[in-house]
């Protein structure tokens, strides 16, 4: 049986590097679809260009135009393949108007070293059952983000003041992390688990939908099923935007995904 995450990627060929998806309306957040969701979408549409090298390893996004549910187009561009890596251009776009774009280099995380060697510390998160589900948000918070009902996210309770009307200012915010359905993420999914928890400027106490502008992905390692620990930090608001780096980590407690992006200050 196809994982919700499966359909909802699902891509239909019509061209030559040309394809056709349904955005679903379940991932919606505040006034558009979530960005991690749609870099999903175009990182399968990628994987399918390479077949040989299905596996994302860095990509960068910018994003043009706020999407909405229901009939979107991706086209690719092959611009270079050869050796352990290939790069791809992308763009999805909905009746003719750019959403987002994409320059993607892939490669295989199957055929490289499975080691990952760091000085980065992995998130101390309380044990699952101390933590707080975020299926005990607020009716109103689900009705407007129905994308939370797509994860079940157990966040670090020292992280979750926001909710409460205390944010700790810290601008940090952690889960653990893993699809509702229990389907275990891959190379590709990883790219929308660094956009799926909440705007880390909740915990300045700027609540709100914050449009991407540009998100970068680092995808280091296949990652070891089971549930995955997401940290979100930012340490700057100036312009009326905020940078949010994060860190996903797996099961066996490696770094398997990194992720910077730059978004608009929340509206409210």
């Amino acid at each position: 049986m196809a994982s919700e995450w499966d359909t909802h990627t699902a891509l239909t060929a019509t061209a030559d590097g040309t394809h056709a998806v349904e955005l679903d309306p379940g991932w919606v957040v505040g006034g558009g679809v979530n960005g991690g969701y749609l870099l999903g979408v175009v990182g399968t549409a990628i994987a399918e260009a390479v077949p040989a090298r299905p596996h994302p390893l860095a990509v960068s996004a910018y994003y043009l135009s706020a999407a909405r549910p229901g009939p979107a187009q991706v086209s690719t561009e092959v611009l270079r393949e050869g050796g352990s890596v290939a790069t791809v251009s992308a763009e999805l776009a909905q009746d003719g108007v750019a959403r987002i774009r994409v320059l993607a280099t892939y490669g295989d995380l199957r055929a490289m070293p499975d080691d990952v060697a760091t000085t980065a510390e992995p998130p101390q998160l309380p044990p699952l059952e101390d933590c707080v589900a975020g299926s005990l948000a607020p009716e109103e918070t689900r009705r407007v983000a129905p994308v939370m009902e797509r994860f079940d996210m157990r966040f670090d309770p020292a992280c979750i003041g926001w909710a409460m009307g205390a944010p700790s200012g810290r601008g940090h915010i952690q889960a653990w992390f893993r699809m509702v359905d229990g389907h275990d993420v891959d190379p590709v999914g990883l790219l929308m688990v660094c956009d799926a928890l909440p705007p880390v400027t909740f915990d300045l106490g700027r609540p709100g939908w914050a449009p991407t502008l540009e998100l970068t992905v680092h995808v280091r390692a296949v990652p070891t099923p089971g549930w995955l620990r997401v940290s979100h930090r930012t340490r700057n608001v100036a312009g009326g935007m905020f940078e949010e780096d994060c860190e996903v980590w797996d099961s066996a407690g490696r770094l398997v995904a990194q992720s910077r992006q730059l978004a608009m200050q929340p509206r409210g």
